[in-house]
């Protein structure tokens, strides 16, 4: 026979379906929960009023980012934002690899693994538990830390009272807890990490510490720009709940920052435009900084996001 048989190609929705229905519950929550939100942007040039609607609401244009960009309380919360950012990125972003490295040179894998388990479990508890062990252990007068202190002969001191304290309980707490977790993605880095060079720096008789900073440090150098330009683009996201619940009258001073100020002038005070003119504000930052430091990345290191 002559004839060529064609083959039919079967059509991509049928012989993919298990493709598509697996995306499918992402893809709705992404477009659900993440960009049909995205229209209450516009919230933040108007006079909102729950009656009229955001269409039907008056425009106001740049009126609610004058007000925050010139008002002294936003000014504040501006800059315990940036203040509270910077101090996280300078102590969380190193530590994670600090850890990572000394992981990676234990050789008993039994003690590895007990360090890695001890390490990775406080990223599991619940922020609002971890405050609330922060509050028990630090009482005035029955928190361990300052029966400790008054054993010692020292006054008691009033932890979460203390304006100088409070964005020190909150950046190494946070470090304690995230720390292990974030160690994870240097660890698999420096999995990948050239044996051949190691064994090469032994026989020229480097040293351990040697060996870490001219072999392992640049082989997982483009992981830790990666990490850091994302990290430099979060400086103004600081996380609510743990702020919201680490803070009080005593230091409301230092610990009110945009993601607060937006939940008590949006939600507490119904002012759903000025509200949301303070998210987009640190969105808008926060993209701005991403785009900043990845385009300084891949001036200096040729490392970057795109």
């Amino acid at each position: 026979m002559n004839q060529k048989t064609k083959k039919k190609k079967p059509k991509l929705g049928k012989s993919n379906w298990q493709f598509w229905l697996i995306i499918s519950v992402p893809l709705i929550y992404a477009i659900v929960f993440a960009y049909i939100p995205m229209g209450g942007i516009l919230m933040a040039f108007k006079d909102y009023s729950i009656k009229r609607g955001i269409l039907g609401s008056d425009w106001v244009g740049l009126k609610y980012f004058r007000q925050f960009l010139t008002s002294t309380s936003s000014i504040t919360v501006i800059k315990n934002t940036f203040v509270l950012g910077i101090y996280s990125l300078v102590v969380n972003f190193p530590f994670p690899i600090i850890l990572a490295v000394m992981l990676n040179e234990i050789r008993s894998v039994k003690f590895k693994k007990t360090m890695q388990l001890v390490t990775y479990a406080p990223y599991f508890i619940s922020i609002v538990v971890m405050v609330g062990m922060m509050m028990q252990m630090m009482d005035l007068r029955t928190g361990i830390f300052n029966v400790i202190l008054q054993h010692l002969g020292v006054d008691p001191v009033n932890f979460f009272g203390d304006v100088k304290l409070f964005r020190h309980l909150y950046v190494w707490s946070g470090l304690w807890q995230t720390m292990g977790y974030s160690s994870i993605i240097y660890i698999a880095a420096l999995a990948g990490v050239s044996q051949e060079l190691k064994e090469a720096a032994m026989m020229d008789g480097a040293s351990r510490l040697k060996r870490i900073w001219h072999v392992d440090l640049p082989g997982i150098l483009p992981t830790i720009v990666i990490m850091l330009i994302f990290s430099c683009g979060n400086i103004v996201n600081i996380g609510f709940d743990k702020v919201f619940l680490m803070q009080n009258s005593l230091n409301a001073d230092v610990s009110e920052v945009i993601s607060t100020f937006v939940y008590k002038v949006g939600v507490v005070n119904s002012d759903f435009g000025f509200s949301t003119a303070a998210g987009l504000f640190q969105s808008v930052v926060s993209f701005i900084l991403l785009i900043f430091v990845n385009k300084v990345s891949k001036k200096v290191t040729e490392t970057s996001l795109w």
